[in-house]
């Protein structure tokens, strides 16, 4: 049974993740869209192959980013649409328990989780990355940041879906597994940090309405991002307290790496109210 749900996949020079995760999606899906802002490399060449449909996206530095852009500018033939990433694979534990789900269920959109790969190996401890990624369309879209004049990523990042209905949980995981190496990875996570800081400051002034928008956790780390003792406590609960130390040389390199990334946060804060 073919799902009645459409698969987009945001890339931009995707080549070494995009076949994997197109022949996991295998043809269990009713579409799959690839929406592909400016590669320099094979990403079309092979998303054609598949037989995917691509979507060329040029973010003109204002709303809608790349995720609300093709929920606004792609005509849907299925009910459902699904986010993943080039570097996520389903597995067909999670392709059936969305046949088993989606036929009867009253949720209009569904948090995901990921079994993380980092270095080779299978993280089984410390934090789970979970994301609405799977929900109706029409449902709701990315929530917007008037970060016109202060962001360069032109894709949803750290947004979530706002939904308008109940949302549950889909118990069967993806594997998030990124080929693209530890350069990749750290650049990738510089210019997350320079967002984070950057949303940092525009909370600062939003006023309560934004504030409450946040869940618990999120609400805790924006206010405490600049003290020196966030990104200490994050790695103890990682490393110590969830057990991420069980996943040996892996596990300890991801935490500190973690630590690091949210002293790179406080640094860039430090660095702008001195100017």
């Amino acid at each position: 049974m073919i799902l009645p749900v459409t698969v987009i996949i945001p890339a931009r020079n995707e080549e070494q993740n995009l076949p994997d995760c197109l022949t996991a999606l295998g043809d269990s899906f009713g579409e799959i869209v690839i929406v592909d802002s400016g590669s320099s490399d094979r990403t079309q060449e092979i998303a054609i192959q598949f037989g995917a449909t691509v979507m060329d996206f040029k973010w003109d530095g204002r709303f809608p980013k790349k995720r609300n852009w093709a929920l606004r500018h792609h005509v849907f033939t299925t009910p459902w649409v699904l986010f993943v990433d080039a570097d996520e694979r389903v597995t067909p534990t999670f392709i059936e328990e969305l046949r088993n789900t989606l036929p009867s269920t009253a949720h209009v959109g569904f948090w995901i989780s990921l079994n993380n790969w980092f270095m080779g190996a299978r993280l089984r401890h410390g934090d789970v990355f979970h994301k609405l990624a799977l929900f109706r369309v029409g449902a709701g879209e990315y929530e917007r940041f008037p970060e016109d004049f202060w962001s360069h990523l032109d894709m949803e990042v750290h947004e979530h879906p706002v939904l308008d209905g109940a949302v549950g949980e889909i118990q069967a995981r993806l594997e998030h597994h990124d080929y693209r190496g530890m350069k990749h990875y750290i650049a990738k996570h510089n210019e997350y940090s320079t967002w984070e800081a950057n949303r940092y400051f525009w909370l600062q002034s939003a006023g309560e309405t934004e504030w409450s928008k946040l869940n618990r956790r999120q609400q805790f780390k924006y206010r405490n991002l600049a003290e020196w003792w966030l990104g200490a406590v994050y790695f103890f609960f990682g490393y110590f307290v969830k057990k991420g130390f069980l996943d040996g040389a892996a596990g300890w390199t991801f935490n500190r790496l973690k630590m690091r990334y949210f002293d790179e946060i406080r640094l860039k804060i430090l660095e702008k109210e001195r100017v």
